[in-house]
């Protein structure tokens, strides 16, 4: 029976488990794979990990950084001091010139004139009427603006000036409205109006002094104060006819005056409100040849106007 007992180095538990000595280092054995099983590692392990983390951290900065092109560096010179001298004027933008719509102001002038070339003409103190005459005013701006007149200026609508008949050019004319009293002086520089009734033709600074401009008609009284030339002298003379809506119709009518008046030079010609003209210039542009030519010429549109071209 002593035999089969064990020793005390191969005694073992309930649990199966040795007991003593060689028992005790079994189970240290067993507890460092048991530990290693369970996730633990030994610290070489470790470090080594966290190093290539860290590699693979700096390699995705690195391409990162190389994905994106670098911005060229550029020298920008500083600003010029601020001076205290220099002004900054707005642009200048031309508008074009348009008829001013009933009951709207009068458009002002589309640039500036010299104050001499836009004033109301002077006359000595003592100045008086050399004839008289009543009739309707009217006024012209746009489409005759800047265009040259019967003078040969550049008609300027922002001037005192105006169209006359037969005054002589240069003339100088005081116009009185009859209803609101006021008075304008104002200086001949083309031919006009061409509609039977109508005695002058205004510019519209004149328009606006006498109050004709919105009213358009306005019954005046015209003063010739000074003459362009003297009233006795011959002067050269013509007839105007028109205007005429159809152009076939100027046409017609020209070529029976040319055929009838040999002696006379017909004109025909567009005017710039987009109507037709003519224009018999007699011989020797004498003024009883222009009176007797108008006397016996008629027509379907317009009038017939002797005028005065000097």
């Amino acid at each position: 029976m002593g035999h089969l007992l064990p020793t005390l180095s191969q005694q073992t538990r309930k649990d199966g488990a040795p007991t003593g000595r060689m028992g005790n280092h079994k189970r240290r054995c067993r507890a460092s794979l048991d530990r290693t099983a369970e996730g633990g590692r030994p610290h070489t392990t470790r470090f080594v990990s966290v190093v290539m983390i860290l590699i693979l951290l700096l390699s995705l900065i690195f391409l990162a950084a190389c994905g994106h092109p670098k911005q060229a560096h550029v020298n920008v010179p500083p600003p010029p001091p601020p001076s205290s001298n220099t002004t900054t004027a707005p642009a200048a933008t031309a508008q074009p010139e348009t008829a001013p719509p009933a009951g709207s102001e009068a458009p002002a002038p589309a640039k500036a004139e010299e104050a001499a070339d836009l004033a109301e003409p002077t006359l000595p103190p003592d100045a008086k009427p050399i004839s008289t005459e009543t009739g309707l005013a009217s006024w012209y701006g746009p489409p005759y603006h800047n265009r040259r007149g019967s003078n040969g200026e550049i008609y300027n609508m922002h001037a005192m000036t105006a169209a006359h008949r037969t005054f002589p050019l240069g003339s100088i004319v005081r116009v009185t409205n009859v209803k609101s009293g006021q008075t304008a002086l104002v200086r001949i520089t083309d031919r006009g109006p061409f509609i039977p009734g109508r005695v002058i033709d205004l510019s519209l600074a004149a328009a606006r002094k006498l109050e004709v401009w919105q009213p358009g008609v306005a019954p005046v009284k015209i003063e010739l104060m000074q003459s362009g030339a003297p009233l006795d002298a011959a002067g050269k003379w013509a007839v105007q006819i028109g205007g005429f809506t159809d152009e076939k119709a100027a046409t017609k009518l020209a070529d029976h005056l040319t055929r009838r008046y040999r002696t006379a030079k017909v004109l025909r010609f567009p005017s710039p409100a987009g109507d037709w003209w003519i224009r018999v210039r007699v011989l020797d542009d004498d003024q009883e040849r222009a009176q007797e030519l108008a006397a016996e010429t008629t027509t379907s549109e317009g009038a017939v106007f002797v005028v005065r071209l000097d």
